[in-house]
């Protein structure tokens, strides 16, 4: 459980600094506390998306893995972040993303910020 706060606690960091860091990945709200609560609720989503939907993309698109060594991960990453952002709209969150490259430059940030995130924070193994 200690382990699914941290995650959840790196994605809403990382999802925070690229908020933070590109103009067209907003997050919108009446008050810091309810900015707060909405990148959660996205943190739990985009970790929900990346668990359930990253795994089939990734099996699906494993020939072009190979072909660009790897490359293509940051596709994915971006259309992972495009789906939140999608599912976000449908659940009536304030948080958008605008453009595939936007969401190319974000997912990059993200990994980037929640890589880094989960080695400072504990893990919550004993």
């Amino acid at each position: 459980m200690k382990n699914f706060v941290v995650k959840t606690i790196a994605n809403a960091g990382a999802l925070a600094v690229a908020v933070w860091l590109l103009d067209k990945i907003t997050l919108t709200g009446d008050s810091t506390a309810k900015k707060a609560g909405t990148l959660i609720v996205v943190a739990l989503l985009f970790g929900l998306v990346n668990w359930l939907v990253k795994p089939i993309v990734k099996v699906l698109t494993f020939p072009l893995f190979i072909l660009t060594l790897g490359l293509i991960t940051l596709v994915v990453n971006a259309l992972m972040l495009m789906l939140t952002s999608w599912l976000c709209d449908k659940l009536d969150l304030s948080f958008h993303v605008d453009g595939f490259w936007t969401a190319v430059v974000g997912g990059l940030i993200i990994s980037v910020v929640s890589w880094a995130l989960n080695v400072v924070l504990p893990d919550g193994k004993d």
